[in-house]
C-alpha cells in the first residue's frame, strides 16, 4: 500500500535523498523558499570569495599578468569544456563567451551563410511563435539586416512563426534555411524532442539552433547524440553562475571550419595579439568568441558549473520530475477549486524542470506569495511560474510552497493586499 503523502513522509524522503547534500552549497535566505531559479539561480558558497580572490589578488596584486599568470585568457575555453560535459559536447566545441542574444545572433548568421552556398534557395528561418521573445527579435532583426543588404537583388528572408510540432512539420520545406527553437518552452516548461525535431529539420535540408537557457543544468542533453547544429543558452539559471554571467555557444566540429560570423573581434582572430590588419579566424572554438570577456563575473561560474558536474544530471533530472510530479498533484489536490489550470506536459518526455499554471489573477497571487516569502514569478498572460531546483529544493519545500499557496487562495489574500507595479514583480 501506498504511503499516505504527508509533510512528515515526504521529510523521511528528503533525509534520504543522496542530493539533499547539495542544498548545503548554496547560501539560501531564511524564511524562504526559491522557485525561481529558472530565472535566477541560488548563490553557491565559494562564488563570491572566488569574485573577492579575481579582484584583490588577481587583479589588484597580479594586474595585467594575471592574463596568463591566472589562465585569464583561456577561461572562456576551460570552462567552455566543463560545461560541455553537460550537453554531450565534444572537447573544443564549446565555449562561455558574450550573452546569448549575441551568440543567437552569431549561430544564426553563421547557419545563413553556410545556406547560401550549400542552399541559396533557403531563405525562410523558422521559429517558434511562443519562444523566448529575444530568440524571435533576433531572426527578425537578422533578417531584416540582410533584406535591406540584397534589397537591389531581389534576395529576401523570412522569419515564419509556427504555433506546434504539427505546423512545424508542415512548414519544412525546400526554402526552409534553419530552424531556431528553445528545448524547454520559457513559459509552459513544454520540451521538444531534440533528436527527433533536428533529424526532421536535416531531412528538409535545414539547420537546427537550439536555446538551452532552460534545459542546460536542468535536464539531461546530448547534442551530439541528437546530432545538432549550434546550440546556445545561459549560465545564470539552473548553472548558478550569478546575473549576468556569460552565456555559451556550442557549434557542432562538423561546422567549425565554415563557422563565420559578424561580429569577427579581435578574440576570434588567429592570432590576436599580431594586431594583423585584416581578420582571420582562430582555427578552433576561439573562432566563436568576439571582443574581451568579463573575467569576474566568468570566473564566478565554475562555482557553479563544478557543483552540477559533481551532482550528475541523470539524478539531477530523476528528482526533478518528482518534485515536479509532487508539485503538479499537491497543487491540484490541495488547491483544487480555485481556478489553477495546469499548462506544463504532464509527460515527461516533454517536461523541462519549471511548472506553470495560468490563471486571471495570476500577478496578484504571485505578488501574494512572494510577500509570504515564496518566490515563484509570473509571465504574460497570465501564467503563475514555479522553477524546481533539485540542488537546493526538497520535498517539504515543495510541501510547504504549495500549503502557502492554499491559504493565498483560501483566504482571498491576493484580493486584499496592495502590490507594487507589475513590472516590479521578477
Amino acid at each position: 500500500m501506498q504511503t499516505e503523502l504527508s509533510r512528515a513522509s515526504l521529510a523521511q524522503l528528503d533525509a534520504n535523498d543522496p542530493l539533499i547534500r547539495f542544498r548545503e552549497r548554496f547560501q539560501l535566505p531564511e524564511g524562504v523558499i526559491y522557485l525561481d531559479g529558472n530565472s535566477l539561480g541560488a548563490l553557491p558558497h565559494g562564488a563570491a570569495e572566488c569574485a573577492a580572490q579575481v579582484v584583490t589578488q588577481q587583479w589588484g596584486q597580479g594586474l595585467i599578468r594575471s592574463w596568463n599568470d591566472a589562465g585569464w585568457f583561456e577561461l572562456p575555453t576551460r570552462l567552455g569544456d566543463k560545461l560541455g560535459q553537460l550537453l554531450g559536447a565534444n572537447p573544443g566545441e564549446t565555449v562561455v563567451t558574450d550573452t546569448t542574444s549575441l551568440n543567437l545572433f552569431k549561430a544564426l548568421a553563421s547557419a545563413l551563410r553556410i545556406q547560401q552556398v550549400d542552399g541559396p534557395d533557403r531563405r525562410v528561418l523558422i521559429t517558434e511563435r511562443d519562444n523566448f521573445p529575444t530568440d524571435i527579435y533576433i531572426a527578425e532583426g537578422l533578417a531584416d539586416l540582410l533584406n535591406s543588404v540584397g534589397a537591389e537583388t531581389g534576395v529576401s528572408y523570412e522569419v515564419k512563426l509556427i504555433d506546434s510540432e504539427t505546423e512545424l512539420l508542415a512548414a519544412l520545406g525546400d526554402d526552409t534555411a534553419l530552424v531556431s527553437l528553445s528545448h524547454v518552452n520559457y513559459r509552459t516548461g513544454a520540451m521538444w524532442d531534440m533528436a527527433a525535431i533536428t533529424e526532421a529539420v536535416h531531412q528538409a535540408g535545414g539547420l537546427a539552433i537550439w536555446d538551452l537557457a532552460h534545459a542546460a543544468g536542468a535536464v539531461p542533453v546530448d547534442l551530439n547524440a541528437a546530432n545538432a547544429d549550434y546550440a546556445v543558452g545561459c549560465t545564470y539559471k539552473y548553472l548558478n553562475g550569478g546575473p549576468g554571467s556569460p552565456a555559451f555557444i556550442w557549434v557542432n566540429a562538423r561546422h567549425h571550419e565554415r563557422f563565420w560570423q559578424p561580429l569577427s573581434g579581435w578574440w576570434s582572430h588567429q592570432a590576436p595579439f599580431a594586431m594583423a590588419e585584416s581578420y582571420t579566424p582562430a582555427n578552433d572554438v576561439r573562432r566563436f568568441m568576439c571582443g574581451t570577456q568579463p573575467v569576474t563575473s566568468m570566473a564566478m561560474i565554475e562555482v557553479g558549473l563544478d557543483i552540477s558536474v559533481e551532482a550528475e544530471m541523470v539524478k539531477v533530472r530523476a528528482n526533478s520530475l518528482e518534485l515536479t510530479d509532487l508539485f503538479i498533484e499537491l497543487v491540484e489536490t490541495r488547491c483544487a477549486g480555485y481556478g489553477l489550470e495546469l499548462i506544463t506536459p504532464r509527460d515527461h518526455a516533454r517536461r523541462g524542470s519549471h511548472v506553470s499554471f495560468s490563471h486571471l489573477n495570476g500577478y496578484e497571487i504571485i505578488a501574494a506569495l512572494i510577500s509570504r516569502g515564496v518566490i515563484g514569478d509570473y509571465r504574460e498572460p497570465e501564467v503563475l511560474r514555479f522553477g524546481v531546483t533539485p540542488l537546493y529544493l526538497s520535498r517539504t519545500d515543495i510541501w510547504d510552497a504549495v500549503e502557502i499557496l492554499r491559504e493565498v487562495l483560501h483566504t482571498g489574500a491576493w484580493q486584499r493586499e496592495e502590490f507594487a507595479v507589475r513590472n516590479a514583480v521578477t
